[in-house]
C-alpha cells in the first residue's frame, strides 16, 4: 500500500466512527424522548385516576341560562285520608258476621281465638293483667260505634298495650230492652286480629255492660300480619 493512500483510509474510518457515534447518540436520544413521553402519559393517567377516586363522577354543571320548575308536591289531603280510612273500617268490621259459634256460653260469656288456652281467659277474667285503656260506646249509634272500636282497637295495639276495657252497656235504654250494641261489638271483636280474647267483665269493672280485651303484641317490623 502506498503512503499517499494511507491518510484517506485513517480518515476514512474516522468519519465512519463519527457517523456511528452520531446515529448512536441520536437512537439514545429517541429512546429517551419516547421514555419521557410515557412517563408523562402514565402520571396523567394516574393523577386522573386519583382525582375521579377522590372526587367521584363528575356532572356537567347546569346550564343556568335554562329555567328549572320544580315539581311541587300536592299536600296530604288530611280529611279525604280520614274519610277513606273510616270507609276501610266499616268495611272491615261486618254486622253480618255470625260470632255466636265462637263464644264460649258460660255465666260469663267469653271468646278465646284458636291457639290460646283456657288459662289466658281465666287469667284474664282474675284480672291477671291490668287495665291499661278504657272506650265507653255508652249513647253512640252502631256505625259510630263500630268505627270508634275499630280505631280504639288498632292503635292500642300500635302502642303495645295488651288489656283493655270496652264498655258497651247493657242495652236497657235500647227499644225493648235487647242488648243490641253488645252483641255487636262481640262480632266486631272477633273479627279484629289483634284481639286475641275476651271476658265479661267482673261486677266492679262494669258486670255484663263491659268486656276486658286482651290484645296481641306488636310484631316485630317485617313480620307479616294477616
Amino acid at each position: 500500500m502506498s503512503s499517499a493512500a494511507r491518510p484517506l483510509t485513517v480518515s476514512s474510518l474516522t468519519d465512519l466512527k463519527l457517523v456511528k457515534r452520531e446515529i448512536a447518540a441520536q437512537a439514545q436520544l429517541r429512546a429517551q424522548a419516547l421514555a419521557e413521553k410515557a412517563l408523562i402519559i402514565k402520571k396523567q393517567s394516574t393523577d386522573k385516576d386519583l382525582f375521579i377516586r377522590a372526587a367521584g363522577a363528575v356532572q356537567p354543571m347546569p346550564d343556568k341560562r335554562k329555567l328549572h320548575h320544580k315539581t311541587e308536591q300536592k299536600p296530604i289531603l288530611t280529611m279525604q285520608y280520614q274519610q277513606d280510612e273510616q270507609t276501610v273500617l266499616k268495611e272491615s268490621l261486618s254486622d253480618e258476621f255470625d260470632v255466636s259459634t265462637l263464644l264460649e256460653v258460660d255465666e260469663h260469656m267469653s271468646f278465646r281465638r284458636s291457639g290460646i288456652g283456657v288459662d289466658v281467659t281465666r287469667k284474664l277474667r282474675r284480672g291477671d293483667w291490668s287495665i291499661q285503656r278504657q272506650l265507653d260506646l255508652h249513647g253512640l249509634r252502631r256505625d259510630d260505634a263500630r268505627e270508634a272500636l275499630g280505631q280504639f282497637i288498632r292503635e292500642c295495639h300500635q302502642q303495645g298495650i295488651r288489656c283493655v276495657r270496652v264498655v258497651h252497656g247493657k242495652g236497657l235504654g235500647s227499644p225493648g230492652k235487647a242488648p243490641i250494641l253488645k252483641s255487636r261489638v262481640h262480632s266486631w271483636l272477633v273479627q279484629k286480629n289483634e284481639v286475641l280474647a275476651f271476658v265479661q267483665a267482673k261486677p266492679a269493672d262494669g258486670g255484663a255492660g263491659a268486656l276486658l280485651v286482651l290484645l296481641a303484641t306488636v310484631r316485630p317490623q317485617g313480620t307479616a300480619h294477616h
